[in-house]
């Protein structure tokens, strides 16, 4: 018998005897995958400032390290106790492989020191942007603040999904370090998400409001973001069914009687398709006055669109498809919007009944947005099943399809249904009049 040989991976292939982990349990923070990036790459890629290690040192974004230098500055001479920005430095060094397992790329290629000083230097320059905008009056000199143009495309490129660092990292430089006299809120998330407070449908200001989205859960800005437009309660994700993966367009649905709201107060994903039972069978009445009862009502929170809607979107459905491939919500969302607008004349319906507002050049523009943005995504369920299938009920129902076209010839609005009331009741009176008369005769 031949002792026993201790084999090694090198016998059969040369390759490491290690790897390490494609993805550690705690990344977070992607690489946009190729086959969106080529759809449209503008969308993924920072314009003027970057933030943690993708996009670090990239020439065309030099310009804002001199900016961020000098938010250092300001930032250090607000401190009282400067050497609490010392120990929070520290805390970086201890946690330093921690926070690059945040990222999906190694950066092997950068020391530990010029890492923990890239992210000291840009939580330090986020945390006083955001102490900045929080007061903005103060600030009359600051370009960064007071010009538009600028802090919009500083907040688009801080919602990119490979522009993020962890924003414990910010968490922990607002509590230990940021001086309490300065402080608006107790916590670092809320002030973020007064600061992206323009990218909500929905603008809560008082905090029982704010908790409704699930903002303590979020691991950067492109995740507080999908969670300020989850609502408060998620129907479960479902597998689609044939009969489910489509939905009628905006205008067939409202040839069959179903008619598009606008609603306020609710998060941008709270979608609701309402009908009553036994009125509904009586659509023609919906559009009298007070007559809500008769109408089957698909309920929408206002989507803003303006140049860049399409971006935020585009990243979130990015990181969905990374980080929460059995939840996206996002990208259901995305997916129903896209099945009910499928030309210009889908637009022109959804922007009328405000369900949709855009700053495009035209509703043409709007649809091809719409209709771009599914490229390339990969979802098996959705957390819209119910309401697909009850709008795909609706709309096959041969009764409520009368119903809706009489509506949509005789009933459209007030105007031609009082029209169409007073035709009925002229007929009526000339027929009752006729068997009058020729009672009377015959």
């Amino acid at each position: 018998m031949g002792s026993a040989v201790e084999y090694h991976i090198q016998h059969i292939i040369n390759i490491p005897e290690e790897i390490e982990p494609a993805l550690w349990p705690e990344c977070c923070i992607y690489k946009v995958p190729s086959n969106l990036l080529k759809v449209k790459e503008e969308a993924y890629t920072p314009l003027l400032i970057s933030i943690g290690p993708v996009h670090h040192k990239k020439e065309v974004l030099k310009e804002m390290q001199e900016q961020k230098q000098r938010y250092f500055h300001f930032f250090w001479k607000r401190l009282v106790n400067k050497y609490d920005l010392v120990q929070y430095k520290a805390y970086l060094e201890q946690e330093e492989q921690k926070i690059r397992r945040c990222y999906q790329n190694k950066f092997t290629n950068m020391s530990n020191q010029e890492f923990v000083e890239m992210i000291l230097l840009d939580a330090v320059f986020i945390m006083e942007l955001f102490l900045r905008e929080a007061k903005r009056w103060e600030h009359k000199d600051d370009y960064l603040v007071t010009q538009r143009c600028v802090g919009k495309s500083i907040q688009r490129d801080l919602l990119l999904l490979e522009n993020q660092i962890p924003i414990m990292v910010l968490e922990k430089l607002y509590d230990r370090v940021v001086p309490s006299n300065v402080k608006k809120h107790s916590r670092f998330l809320k002030l973020a998400h007064e600061y992206f407070r323009s990218y909500y449908p929905h603008q809560y200001s008082s905090d029982s409001k704010f908790e409704l989205c699930k903002w303590e859960e979020s691991l950067h800005f492109t995740d507080l973001i999908r969670n300020s437009y989850l609502p408060k309660k998620l129907s479960s994700q479902q597998p689609y069914s044939e009969k489910e993966s489509v939905l009628r367009t905006a205008t067939k649905l409202n040839e069959a009687g179903i008619s598009f709201e606008n609603v306020h107060d609710r998060s941008l994903l709270d979608i609701k398709f309402e009908k009553k039972r036994f009125f509904s069978w009586f659509l023609c009445l919906g559009c009298l006055p007070c007559c809500k009862l008769f109408k089957a009502r698909f309920q929408f929170p206002q989507l803003k669109v303006d140049h860049t809607t399409e971006c935020v979107l585009r990243n979130l459905i990015a990181f969905e498809q990374c980080h929460y491939p059995e939840e996206p919500y996002i990208c259901n969302y995305v997916f129903l919007v896209d099945s009910l607008i499928h030309t210009k004349d889908d637009a022109e319906l959804m922007v009328e009944k405000e369900a949709i507002v855009h700053e495009l050049g035209s509703d043409q523009e709007l649809a091809n947005l719409v209709n771009d943005l599914c490229k390339h995504v990969v979802t098996s369920s959705t957390c819209y099943h119910q309401i697909m299938e009850d709008v795909n009920q609706h709309y096959n129902n041969d009764w409520k399809w009368a119903m809706g076209t009489l509506r949509w010839v005789y009933f459209r609005d007030p105007w031609r249904s009082s029209s169409t009331i007073v035709g009925i009741a002229v007929l009526i009176f000339t027929v009752f009049n006729f068997y009058r008369v020729a009672s009377l005769l015959f």
